[in-house]
């Protein structure tokens, strides 16, 4: 089995490469900007952060901090789904130009159309309805919490998905270049 790869090929596995990462990455920070707040709480070694929660207290200091958070977490995942759509475009021109790499571009295709769903129907009410929820109590469970969760079940559920496709797509994409 002899590959030689062409230049659309290399630049077609490179962009899979970021595609694959920047979702990977962004899902990690998304984590643990969460994580970090209550590690933060329990055990920062800075005195000014701690007098600060203190004079706070701490469950408003957490809420403050969990609000930051989510801002932050909004803000990525807006501007990855822009980004990996535009990547996307870029992956699907130069594997649609390659020899036998009709799997390829029908991978690419899929993921295209899954990060278009997370761009134009996921994330505008996550971004909406997680704005309403913040600083409202959860005892009781406000009922816009249950639409949030199904709709982050979803748009983790969609992500995984891309992942899996993605690594079969770049999989497909280098064997386009086996004879």
């Amino acid at each position: 089995m002899k590959t030689s790869w062409t230049r659309k090929q290399q630049w077609a596995l490179f962009c899979m490469g970021i595609w694959l990462c920047g979702t990977v990455c962004t899902a990690v920070v998304a984590m643990q900007n969460f994580y970090t707040i209550d590690r933060l709480l329990a055990g920062s070694t800075n005195a000014s952060f701690h007098a600060a929660a203190d004079k706070l207290g701490q469950p408003l200091a957490r809420e403050f901090l969990r609000y930051l958070s989510s801002e932050l977490n909004r803000l990525y995942f807006q501007w990855w789904n822009l980004a990996q759509t535009a990547v996307g475009l870029v992956v699907l021109w130069l594997a649609a130009q390659l020899p036998r790499s009709r799997k390829a571009a029908w991978g690419v295709a899929g993921m295209l159309v899954v990060a278009l769903i997370l761009t134009a129907a996921l994330t505008p009410p996550i971004v909406s309805i997680g704005r309403s929820l913040d600083f409202v109590p959860r005892d009781p469970p406000p009922p816009e919490l249950r639409t949030f969760g199904l709709l982050h079940a979803a748009f983790s559920v969609l992500t995984l998905f891309n992942l899996i496709l993605g690594v079969l797509t770049t999989r497909w994409i280098q064997r386009a270049g086996e004879s």
